[in-house]
């Protein structure tokens, strides 16, 4: 369970929270959570999402349950700071799709006593550490990592995986082109995928080919 940072109200600082996992995990729900207990607690906010994620919604923060939260959409993560300004939380959607700017941004935040809050996720469809997540979660001073159920067992699922043949990493999508799978399922997955791929001859075939 995460508990804010309450142990020395004398010391000003701020910190960094991490909040990770696969699709469907919860991963914005949590965020939207937290960011609006600030709220009602009258603490300054401000939330960034990367201009590209226009899925639900242009401008708002919106989950997978339609929870949202107003926020900004921008370009890069150069523009965060400038609109950051005199921010109690700063709150951050979709980190993955954010260039490397974003850790060095948000220490630089956490450092002015701003608590920056992050989600996004952690790996990208190949399994691989998605983008800057890996320093982010690195310099962090909490992680939290989520996990959805897997659609093919029901167990924890740590794994987005991509039903369509698009091999670019940043590709937006939905439960159409994404399911969760646990670690068993997503490697049955894409073994068979790569079967699919595998251009297997008739042995009679080749031999006849060859003779001509």
């Amino acid at each position: 369970m995460f508990l804010e940072n309450t142990v020395n109200h004398k010391e000003q600082f701020g910190w960094i929270e991490v909040i990770c996992g696969s699709m469907f995990s919860g991963k914005t729900e949590e965020l939207i959570r937290r960011l609006k207990r600030a709220q009602f607690a009258q603490q300054k906010i401000e939330i960034f999402k990367p201009a590209i994620d226009v899925r639900y919604d242009e401008e708002n923060v919106v989950s997978h349950d339609s929870n949202e939260i107003q926020s900004t959409p921008v370009p890069a993560a150069a523009n965060i700071p400038l609109l950051a300004a005199d921010c109690d939380v700063v709150g951050i959607d979709e980190a993955q799709f954010f260039d490397d700017e974003i850790v060095t941004v948000c220490n630089d935040l956490a450092n002015r006593g701003i608590r920056v809050i992050v989600a996004g996720l952690d790996m990208d469809f190949k399994g691989n550490p998605f983008g800057p997540m890996p320093a982010l979660m690195a310099t962090a001073e909490y992680v939290t990592k989520v996990h959805a159920v897997c659609t093919r067992t029901g167990n924890l699922a740590q794994f987005s995986y991509r039903k369509t043949n698009d091999e670019n990493v940043v590709m937006l999508g939905e439960q159409q082109e994404y399911e969760p799978l646990s670690r068993g399922a997503y490697y049955k997955a894409m073994l068979a995928h790569k079967v699919k791929e595998l251009d297997v001859q008739d042995p009679e075939e080749v031999a006849q080919k060859n003779k001509s």
